[in-house]
C-alpha cells in the first residue's frame, strides 16, 4: 500500500470563511435595510384587533440566522422585534427581549442570542407600547410554551413565515393566510430572502502521479484537521482519476457520477458510501471506478453550519493506493 499526501487546505478554508460573508450581500439587493419582500400581499401579518402588521414599509427588520432585528409598522404603534434595534436606539439596558432564530435559543441584554439553532423555529417576545409582550413562542409542537396550548412562529424552506404569535390583549396574530386556510379570500404572508441553510465550498487538489506507469488502484482516502462544531457541518469528497497528467478529470462520488460524495468509513461501506466524513478516520472508495489508473485528483466539499459562522478546517489528505 502506497500513501500520497498533500498539504495546505488552510488558506482555502480561509477562503471559504470569506465567502460566507460575502454570500449573505446578495439577500439585501433591492430591499434596502431590509430582507423581508417589498411585495404587499408577502409583508404583512393579520391581527383581529389590530389589523395589519407591516414588516417591509419601517425598512428595519433583518432576518438572520441568529435573531430578528428591526420593528415592524401597525395602526397601534411599533412592533419592536428586538430591544437593541428599536426605533429609540438600543433599550436592552431597561427591557431585554428580541426574537431568537431557535426554540431553545435565549436573548442576551446585548442584543444577541445565545444557543441560535438558524432553523427557523422563532421564539421570544416582542413589545408593542399599546399591546404590551407579543410571544412568538418556541416552535410549533414544543413543550416550551406558556400555558396549555402549544404555538408559534416559523420559517419555511422557501422563506415563508408560519403560525401565530400571541397576545393578552389583542389574541392570536397570523403570520400567513394559510393558517386557517383563508388564502382564497385574501392572501397575506411575511416572506423573506433568509434561508435555513448551509454555505458551501469546494477545493479541488492538485494532480498526483501515483508513478505507477501501468497504472495504480485508489482504495482510500484519510482527511485530518477539524470538524467544527455547529448544526449541519459537513466534509465530503470526490475523487478524479486519469492516464494522463493532463486529464480529463470528471470527479465522481460512490455511484460514479458527479451528484454523490464519499463520506462513509470504511467500517461502514468498504466500497464507498455517502456521508459525512470524519477526520482521521479511513473512507473507502469506489476501487471499480478508480482501478488502473496513474494520476488522481479529489476534491472536498466543506459545508458550514446552518448559522453560516463555522466550517470544517482539513489541514492534510492522504491518499491510500495499491498497484
Amino acid at each position: 500500500m502506497k500513501i500520497m499526501r498533500t498539504f495546505g487546505w488552510l488558506i482555502a478554508v480561509t477562503a471559504l470563511a470569506a465567502g460566507v460573508s460575502l454570500l449573505e450581500v446578495p439577500s439585501r439587493i433591492g430591499f434596502a435595510a431590509t430582507n423581508v419582500s417589498s411585495t404587499p400581499s408577502s409583508s404583512v401579518a393579520w391581527d383581529d384587533a389590530s389589523g395589519w402588521w407591516d414588516f417591509y414599509t419601517p425598512l428595519s427588520i433583518t432576518v438572520s440566522g441568529s435573531r430578528i432585528t428591526g420593528y415592524a409598522s401597525s395602526s397601534i404603534g411599533d412592533i419592536s422585534l428586538d430591544c437593541a434595534t428599536t426605533r429609540s436606539g438600543n433599550i436592552c439596558g431597561a427591557s431585554n427581549y428580541g426574537i431568537c432564530n431557535g426554540a431553545s435559543a435565549t436573548h442576551n441584554a446585548d442584543g444577541t442570542c445565545s444557543n441560535a439553532q438558524a432553523d427557523g423555529n422563532l421564539s421570544g417576545f416582542a413589545w408593542n407600547d399599546t399591546i404590551g409582550w407579543i410571544s412568538f413562542c418556541g416552535g410549533l409542537g414544543t413543550s416550551v410554551c406558556p400555558g396549555t396550548q402549544s404555538y408559534g412562529v416559523t420559517i419555511d424552506a422557501n422563506g415563508n413565515f408560519n403560525g401565530y404569535a400571541w397576545n393578552d390583549l389583542d389574541g392570536w396574530i397570523s403570520f400567513n393566510c394559510a393558517n386557517n386556510s383563508s388564502c382564497g379570500t385574501v392572501q397575506y404572508l411575511v416572506n423573506t430572502l433568509w434561508r435555513s441553510t448551509s454555505t458551501i465550498g469546494y477545493l479541488t487538489s492538485e494532480t498526483f502521479d501515483t508513478g505507477v506507469t501501468t497504472g495504480a488502484t485508489l482504495a482510500s482516502l484519510i482527511w485530518q484537521g477539524s470538524p467544527g462544531s455547529g448544526t449541519g457541518l459537513c466534509t465530503s469528497f470526490q475523487i478524479a482519476a486519469s492516464t494522463s497528467s493532463g486529464g480529463p478529470w470528471n470527479f465522481t462520488g460512490p455511484d460514479g457520477t458527479s451528484g454523490t460524495y464519499y463520506g462513509a468509513a470504511c467500517s461502514q461501506n468498504v466500497n464507498g458510501g455517502t456521508g459525512c466524513a470524519a477526520p482521521n478516520t479511513p473512507i473507502c472508495v469506489n476501487s471499480s471506478y478508480l482501478n488502473n489508473f496513474r494520476y488522481y485528483r479529489y476534491r472536498v466539499r466543506l459545508q458550514s453550519d446552518l448559522l453560516q459562522t463555522q466550517s470544517p478546517r482539513v489541514d492534510d489528505v492522504i491518499l491510500n493506493f495499491s498497484r
